[in-house]
């Protein structure tokens, strides 16, 4: 069985980040080079989640909770734009996935049934790199 990390990484992230790349351009003024230097990833990436090349998931779109996810994403964009960290505001969409039931139907689209998997919080451990490494 995956683990919920491994459900979230695979069919919410790619689709989080694209819409969120989507509400910080269209409706925050963020050039693409912007947002890509926000994400880590390069402006072409952010291209790809624009036109909708990457990060889409027909599972939320048809799912009930469809509204609710991209209300989220629209109020997580205008808490970027406003400076919130990034990591943080993913994390939020992470627990709104856990607490929403969409977990639970992410695992059902996966085949599982019966009792699932236990999702523990997680740590939010900051990693320092020191430097010279």
């Amino acid at each position: 069985m995956k683990m919920p990390c491994e459900l979230i990484v695979t069919h919410i992230l790619p689709t989080a980040r694209g819409a969120l790349a989507k509400e910080l351009v269209h409706n925050h003024g963020m050039t693409q080079v912007q947002v890509a230097n926000l994400f880590g990833v390069t402006s072409a990436a952010v291209s790809q989640y624009i036109k909708g090349l990457r990060g889409g998931n027909n599972l939320i779109d048809k799912s009930a909770y469809r509204e609710d996810f991209y209300n989220m994403i629209s109020d997580t964009a205008d808490m970027v734009a406003d400076g919130k960290d990034l990591t943080e505001a993913l994390c939020e969409i992470c627990s709104f996935v856990k607490n929403s039931g969409l977990l639970k139907a992410l695992y059902v689209y996966e085949g599982y049934s019966g009792e699932l998997g236990v999702c523990m919080e997680c740590p939010r451990t900051t990693i320092t790199i020191p430097e010279g490494l």
